[in-house]
């Protein structure tokens, strides 16, 4: 057997033929006019005829405007979202739940580059709140409860507006506003369909949980939005891995492309450097809340198995092996090291200071590990201590709730309420009114979603559905952690993490729903119907809650007729 040559445009047809049998055994085409590395891309939907008529160009030509149309929906999708999610942001106007830390700490960062220290809640909210603000901040470190990165993030928003509502929430609207562009560019890669990448990105622009992470100024948000930002890094990087081994197929004395065992064994993939971004995400999330390293737990083994997949799809007699001899080193190196270095650069200025909690701890302490720098120890015995306290939180409060309730929205947080009199903050009734901001993902949504995993676990138990593995393992990365914790104080809103998974999920049943390529036209026709008519009553529901998820003051007995479960109030 000999190997295959680079492909060109004056190749016989028939070898032009085998070249494309070859990658579409790896799922790609090759584009013309590129080389080799540009030429191995996924197959994306091929550009419509109309009204731009790009069947009439060249095709160079056509590739570029139909790359144009390929983000043009995506970007529109979230610019639906940013409207929404900056939309009166700075309302309520006040600390809404837990901002009264983050915000703080967030301030405290950006001016002493660590933790410091506030008086009580109550006394300084309003100091930070009035026209002439008062900033009660000590110098002294804090002991917080998790790493800096989030914070950080939050600080990038009020050092651009101020310490005000609008300051700590911008970076948190930001996030979820770019979260929304990525799902639409992750489900059009993951799907090879722009319009489905589109109706992702669209339900989570209606997604209510997210709707008001994206307004609140915590860290769970900061956390989804790097976790997917490493799902999408590790989705191309498997397409490209997959090209390259397509690549080096080589072709039979009968001009026809075999799986090679040789070839499958020993062939290289090259550098990963999307691996390595994934692992620079991962590292930022774990720096956000520690969830983030279940995380990269369940995202090593899913690369390692996507790696399996492809060695057996070459001919790998031993696909296991060929794993561990050509792509663990990637896997591991790549995702987990940049990851470790990436959350010891999140305390940079920790380590630069001199008040920061527990700083020089382990200045002048002797013992068995004294070694090891004494900032990396005092960091050690910090975080030993923050992990102490997290898992030994069982402080009693009127919003957890178990991870068992959560996708049937058993439990939801509700993050502000107040009641205007008449007359008072826009009521405009003789009666009282209620301003809320609940934590509530949009039910119809969540109820959906629920019968879509159901699904994904059909298609990748019984029909191996790659796709399906991938979003049940980036959702229960997201989810199934929770469940170690039961007995510690928890809330549903941790469940933002994997609300882009659940998107993925319901619009991977819609698809479903709308029958294959080569169905009858009255199957499609039927399908397109239910399918649509599911996705209106989706955003039905969003705008009927819309003002439970904002703040907007509303009717005592509006608000009442919003509370569907008893659970709710």
């Amino acid at each position: 057997m000999t190997r295959a040559p680079v492909p060109d445009d004056t190749r016989p047809a028939t070898e032009q033929q085998d070249w494309q049998e070859r990658l579409r055994r790896f799922g790609y085409v090759a584009r013309p006019g590129a080389g080799i590395r540009e030429r191995l891309v996924p197959p994306f939907p091929k550009p419509s005829a109309r009204p731009w008529e790009l069947a009439r160009l060249d095709p160079a030509r056509a590739y570029r405007v139909a790359r144009v149309m390929d983000w043009l929906g995506p970007v529109l999708v979230a610019l639906l979202a940013g409207a929404i999610r900056f939309w009166h942001l700075g309302r309520p106007r006040g600390l809404s739940f837990d901002e009264t830390y983050y915000a703080k700490d967030a301030w405290s960062m950006l001016r002493l580059g660590y933790e410091g220290t506030w008086p009580d809640r109550k006394i300084s909210d309003p100091q930070i709140l009035a026209d002439h603000q008062t900033i009660p901040l000590s110098d002294a470190g804090a002991f917080v409860a998790h790493p800096p990165t989030g914070k950080w993030v939050i600080a990038l928003g009020e050092w651009m507006f101020g310490l005000g509502p609008f300051g700590w929430r911008f970076m948190t609207a930001a996030l979820g506003t770019l979260s929304v562009l990525m799902l639409c560019r992750t489900g059009r890669r993951l799907f090879r369909s722009t319009f489905l990448g589109c109706l992702a990105g669209t339900l989570m622009a209606i997604e209510g949980l997210h709707v008001v992470m994206s307004r609140t100024a915590l860290l769970d948000l900061v956390v989804m939005f790097f976790v997917l930002a490493a799902f999408g890094c590790l989705l191309i990087d498997r397409d490209h891995a997959r090209a390259r081994l397509a690549a080096a197929l080589p072709v039979g004395p009968d001009g026809r492309v075999r799986p090679d065992g040789r070839t499958g064994d020993h062939a290289g993939t090259g550098p990963r450097p999307w691996r390595t971004g994934a692992g620079l995400f991962l590292g930022l999330a774990a720096s956000t809340k520690w969830n983030g390293l279940y995380v990269l737990v369940f995202f090593v083994a899913l690369t390692l198995l996507w790696d399996v997949g492809a060695r057996r799809t070459a001919g790998a007699g031993r696909p296991y092996r060929a794993v561990l001899r050509k792509d663990f080193g990637w896997s591991v190196l790549s995702l987990v090291p940049v990851a470790v270095v990436t959350y010891l650069a999140t305390w940079t200025g920790w380590f630069l200071s001199d008040n920061g909690y527990g700083r020089h701890w382990a200045d002048g302490r002797g013992g068995t590990w004294s070694w090891i720098p004494a900032p990396l120890r005092s960091l050690w015995h910090y975080e030993y201590g923050v992990y102490q306290f997290n898992v030994g939180l069982h402080t009693p409060h009127t919003y957890e709730s178990n991870p068992w309730s959560w996708l049937v929205l058993g439990r939801p947080v509700l993050f502000h309420y107040e009641s205007p009199g008449p007359g008072q903050d826009g009521c405009r009734t003789a009666v009282d009114c209620s301003q809320t901001v609940l934590a509530l993902g949009t039910p119809l949504l969540w109820w959906t979603a629920c019968c879509a995993l159901v699904y994904l676990l059909y298609r990748w138990a019984l029909r191996r559905d790659w796709r399906a593995g991938a979003v049940l393992c980036a959702a229960g990365a997201g989810y199934l952690p929770w469940f170690l914790y039961q007995d510690r104080t928890i809330f549903s809103f941790y469940a933002v993490v994997f609300v882009p998974y659940l998107c993925l999920a319901v619009t991977m049943m819609l698809a479903a729903l709308l029958g294959p390529p080569g169905a009858t036209g009255g199957r499609r026709t039927g399908g397109a119907v239910a399918a649509g008519v599911l996705v209106l009553l989706i955003a039905w529901n969003f705008v009927y809650f819309f003002p439970v998820f904002t703040g907007q003051t509303i009717p005592y007995a509006d608000w009442h007729d919003r509370m569907w479960l008893d659970t709710w109030m």
